[in-house]
């Protein structure tokens, strides 16, 4: 989630009052917000919802985030599935994939690990950072992370794709896609706001059980997809363990650097879940070659 793009969604629309119990829309029409805050992908206007454009209530709405994820998702993967089965080069392969991953979002987690990454790295005050972090203009931190989470997400998913073949490779994108996200609101449920305005403080802070029915749907649809696609179950059940060691990192760096967690933050945090999560089934499927 990157601090300006969430931003300028709110201009001119309001934030949403926390003032009152927060409404649950209904699984629908929770996905269909998800998957507008979330991609650039078009989802119709439901005759339930108001203002589309507005930005979210999201203490109950992330609970069908991981939905949201599998549908934004879904063309990167169905891209790794053709170009396997047509026998495309496997590192073609998983370029036009992640290719096909930036643009259904809008480079909008990459946006937020080059801001947080510039401001973590870049300034020596936590006031400094959340000011760099708040700059458009990417720093040479954040175009080296840009650089390498580009590199290793093409790379992994290549290697899962020559070891396991398209259905393995094209089932990995769909699994790291909800898992990363819900990685994401249980960093926002679970650590403060950095600062007392921006993006996610703007959205809401999702409450424990929203960030608990997040993580349970993920990973039901990764172990559903891990078992009917014959992925290695030690890949899955050590990628999840890198995602968990990452995001602990993070959390607490960011608690010792700028006092909490910003929407670059969550950002950033989406971008190492999900190259998590593929190298646990590269390293595990290298590991299985004769």
């Amino acid at each position: 989630m990157s601090e300006t793009q969430a931003e300028s969604a709110n201009a001119g629309q309001g934030e949403p009052s926390f003032e009152d119990e927060p409404i649950w829309p209904g699984w629908l029409a929770a996905t269909a917000i998800c998957v507008r805050f979330y991609s650039r992908l078009p989802f119709p206007r439901l005759a339930s919802e108001g203002e589309v454009h507005a930005m979210p209530d999201f203490r109950l709405v992330p609970r069908a985030l991981p939905l949201a994820a599998l549908l934004i998702a879904l063309p990167a993967a169905l891209i790794l599935l053709g170009a396997g089965l047509a026998g495309i080069n496997p590192t073609l392969s998983a370029v036009l994939a992640v290719s096909a991953l930036v643009l259904a979002t809008g480079a909008f987690h990459e946006d937020g690990l080059a801001d947080a990454t510039d401001g973590l790295f870049g300034g020596h005050t936590p006031e400094r950072r959340l000011e760099i972090m708040k700059d458009s203009r990417v720093g040479s931190f954040g175009v080296m992370a840009l650089g390498l989470s580009l590199l290793l997400r093409v790379t992994t998913l290549a290697a899962i794709l020559a070891a396991a073949g398209p259905w393995a490779a094209a089932g990995a994108v769909l699994i790291a896609a909800p898992w990363s996200r819900a990685e994401g609101i249980y960093l926002l449920a679970t650590e403060k706001p950095a600062r007392r305005e921006g993006a996610s403080v703007a959205v809401g802070r999702p409450t424990g059980r929203t960030a608990l029915i997040a993580f349970c749907l993920s990973a039901a649809f990764a172990i559903a997809l891990d078992n009917t696609l014959s992925l290695p179950p030690f890949g899955l059940a050590l990628g999840l363990f890198l995602s968990f060691g990452t995001g602990t990192i993070l959390k607490r760096l960011c608690r010792r650097l700028i006092g909490g967690q910003t929407g670059d933050i969550v950002g950033a945090m989406q971008q190492l879940s999900e190259i998590a999560i593929y190298l646990g089934f590269a390293l595990m499927l290298g590991a299985a070659k004769p």
